[in-house]
């Protein structure tokens, strides 16, 4: 995630300011979730990139190898997000391209242990896009924010069944720059437009680089048509990476 280290002094001011900084930590092992059998058959286990934000308001970042591990230092005194990026180096897949995972202090503390979940992936995005959107209004800090009101969201079906399946239909910027310039409004969690894309690519299955998402499946009589949301899309299957954005795409085969 990109531009957050501008910004790491206005959160340590606002932190200070809501008590925060009085050094009160605590340190935790992350349990990190289980990867689709979809990503590892094609890809192998990913290396994970981790995001969070230390006991003094500082923005860290580091790399996990494939089975290794993190303890992390957070502060105990605020709602405190870590957030796990899956990449695959060996095959030219860079850390955004696919869905986190994520979890919250105090919400995924068990014992020692952070875990880690898809679940609470967008969760934790939302935390660093409300921050990104935020250079000024310290009443507006996402330490703040409702966070067992915004996960009741999806738990109780209020929500359309789109978003409620998968998250990551919703522009989470967007909503987050909406928040800050007015109030949070749960109208706007709603399903980007995709726009269908027919793509001269193989068939069978093509999988998704959400963890929510059910796979494509094309045969022959069934030309590849993909649904295409603003920004960067990405599907994988046994004929390689299949980036697109907007009408350009480009297909990559692995390891190269």
């Amino acid at each position: 995630m990109k531009n957050l280290t501008k910004l790491t002094a206005f959160l340590v001011a606002v932190l200070l300011l809501a008590g925060c900084g009085n050094h009160l930590s605590s340190r935790y092992v992350l349990v990190l979730p289980i990867v689709p059998d979809s990503w590892t058959a094609l890809l192998g286990q990913p290396c994970w990139r981790i995001e969070w934000i230390d006991p003094d308001g500082q923005f860290q970042r580091t790399d996990i190898l494939p089975g290794g591990n993190l303890t992390v230092e957070l502060s105990v005194t605020w709602t405190n997000p870590v957030t796990a990026w899956p990449w695959w180096a060996d095959s030219n897949i860079i850390p955004g391209l696919f869905k986190p995972a994520g979890g919250f202090f105090p919400y995924e503390v068990s014992g020692g242990q952070l875990c880690l979940s898809w679940e609470a992936g967008p969760d934790t995005v939302f935390y660093w896009e409300l921050i990104y959107a935020n250079t000024s209004d310290e009443t507006k800090i996402p330490a703040n924010f409702d966070w067992l009101r915004f996960r009741e969201l999806f738990a109780t079906g209020v929500l359309g069944e789109e978003v409620c399946k998968d998250p990551w239909l919703v522009n989470w910027k967007s909503v987050a720059e909406r928040t800050i310039a007015s109030n949070f409004d749960r109208r706007r969690l709603v399903p980007e437009a995709a726009i269908p894309l027919a793509i001269p690519v193989g068939t069978g299955y093509w999988y998704s680089t959400s963890p929510f998402a059910d796979p494509l499946f094309f045969t022959e009589n069934d030309p590849p048509v993909f649904p295409v949301r603003p920004g960067v899309n990405a599907w994988i299957s046994e004929e390689g990476i299949l980036r697109v954005s907007g009408n350009t795409w480009t297909l990559s085969p692995y390891n190269f």
